[in-house]
């Protein structure tokens, strides 16, 4: 392996500009919305206002009554197959949009090749959709704040933040921008910055629940827990059936170490999931708890059943973290090789799980792979597993993809004491803690105190309610560093 791998198929995540391709722009400030049904539109546009609100099932539910309405209504389609969580319906929404596309305006056609082509793993593709998109609506706010908001989930910061400073420099009182210009400064561990827009946000929106429900999260994750707790409370206090308030709670005791109430918010939570796919992901949440405990075989138990409920379900996707995550805390790596062997075979259940998906849950899956097996002795297998990955990220502009390979080949490169090709890789997936503490290590190796301190703090401070950091942060803060 070339220190140079790692460095190259990153950079070739960012290579593209933002606006590439120097298109006309349209004449009006909004993308248009081809419908003939004044009923369809209302309940389309209503269903992105709920989006940007983060009523994320109530505006499945909107675009839903939005093509019963107009069968016709292709960007509606499009959203559904976006923001579903019902592999079938994403599968069937989205190849309903592809055959109502042609019949278009180019403005609805590129939305359209966006999210198709970025769910069908043609990230390059979806990219350069997107951003013509902008290049032809470049004042339309919340066409930015699409782009912006993907792009963050897809952990794409630079550009989200370039894209949503644009959005509230056409209306600074553009609320849903705020909430995602917050958390770009709180992953920065900015938090003055974060808070004096989430200071904003609620004063902008003071009877959504949302504004406290990211406050909570911003605050958890600067480590104000009694904060959070009081935030969350006041989401639920506004709208009672803001689930993701009711995981926040569950998540934050999760954090303070008060395991036992966190399952009874989780419970709650489950109690009243929208969804399957929500009701199984909070289940895992729970799981976690018997992890963070070190009640391995509660979690097992509880993990396994997720598995099978999942695949009953027709979730493939949820059945296959199941077993990923079984197979991350075990302390026998054979028993961990096999349960990613479950994993992945989850994944080849049915044909519904869109590209895109299917490929991130398989990096993480071969990350997994490949540093059990060389932990467990079998080079070969370890050694495949990270050509596979090398492959995948090489071929796409992923950034799940890119951290899993970087994550797998810097963990393999310290093994062979490589400290400084370590570096390259593990510098590209810092917000991963088993990433964090293995750079701790390398940075000591290497003599780069600065660096060394910078890593063991941010390591030590991280709040989130991951497997990672249940399994890496909490011993490292109770042991000295070793330096």
């Amino acid at each position: 392996m070339r220190r140079s791998i790692c460095v190259l198929i990153v950079g070739v995540c960012f290579a593209a500009p933002v606006y590439a391709h120097h298109l006309k722009q349209a004449a009006t400030i909004s993308l248009p919305v081809t419908t003939s049904s004044a009923a369809a539109r209302s309940l389309y546009e209503k269903g992105m206002q709920d989006y940007e609100n983060l009523y994320l099932e109530r505006c499945n539910d909107d675009w839903r009554a939005a093509v019963k309405a107009d069968p016709n209504l292709a960007v509606a389609w499009a959203w559904i197959a976006f923001n579903s969580s019902n592999p079938m319906e994403i599968s069937a929404a989205r190849e309903r949009a592809k055959a109502l596309a042609p019949k278009l305006t180019p403005g609805e056609q590129l939305m359209i090749a966006w999210i198709v082509k970025v769910q069908e793993g043609d990230f390059i593709g979806g990219i350069s959709a997107m951003n013509d998109m902008l290049e032809m609506y470049p004042k339309d706010k919340h066409l930015l704040y699409l782009a912006g908001n993907w792009l963050m989930l897809e952990d794409g910061d630079e550009q989200s933040q370039r894209i949503m400073e644009k959005a509230l420099a056409i209306d600074k009182k553009f609320p849903a921008a705020l909430n995602d210009l917050a958390y770009l400064y709180a992953r920065n561990r900015d938090f003055a910055k974060a808070f004096e827009d989430m200071d904003r946000y609620v004063a902008l929106l003071p009877n959504e629940p949302n504004p406290h429900d990211s406050y909570g999260e911003l605050l958890r994750m600067a480590g104000n827990f009694q904060g959070s707790l009081q935030h969350y409370r006041a989401a639920l206090k506004i709208d009672p059936d803001f689930v993701t308030s009711q995981v926040g709670l569950g998540d934050t005791y999760a954090l303070m170490g008060n395991q036992e109430q966190a399952r009874v918010e989780y419970d709650k939570a489950i109690r009243y999931a929208h969804n399957e796919a929500d009701r199984l992901a909070y289940n895992m949440q729970k799981a976690m708890t018997w992890v963070r405990e070190g009640k391995f075989a509660d979690a097992d138990k509880l993990f396994r059943e997720i598995a099978e409920t999942a695949h009953a379900k027709e979730q493939d996707l949820q059945e296959a973290q199941a077993f990923r995550h079984l197979a991350e805390y075990q302390t026998d790596d054979n028993a961990a090789l096999k349960y990613l062997q479950s994993a992945e075979e989850s994944l080849g259940h049915r044909n519904t799980i869109s590209k895109s998906d299917k490929d991130e849950e398989l990096s993480r899956i071969l990350r997994n792979r490949a540093v059990r097996a060389a932990h467990a002795g079998n080079p070969a297998l370890a050694d495949q597993s990270l050509k596979q990955l090398e492959a995948m990220a090489t071929g796409s502009r992923n950034r799940v993809i890119q951290s899993s390979y970087n994550g797998a080949a810097g963990t393999l490169l310290m093994d062979q004491k490589k400290f400084d090709e370590a570096i390259a890789c593990l510098e590209e997936d810092q917000e991963n803690p088993f990433t964090l503490e293995l750079l701790v290590q390398a940075y000591y190796q290497t003599n780069q105190s600065d660096k060394l301190h910078q890593a063991e703090a941010k390591l030590r401070s991280t709040n989130v309610p991951t497997m990672e950091q249940a399994l890496v942060v909490p011993a490292a803060r109770l042991r000295r560093p070793e330096i």
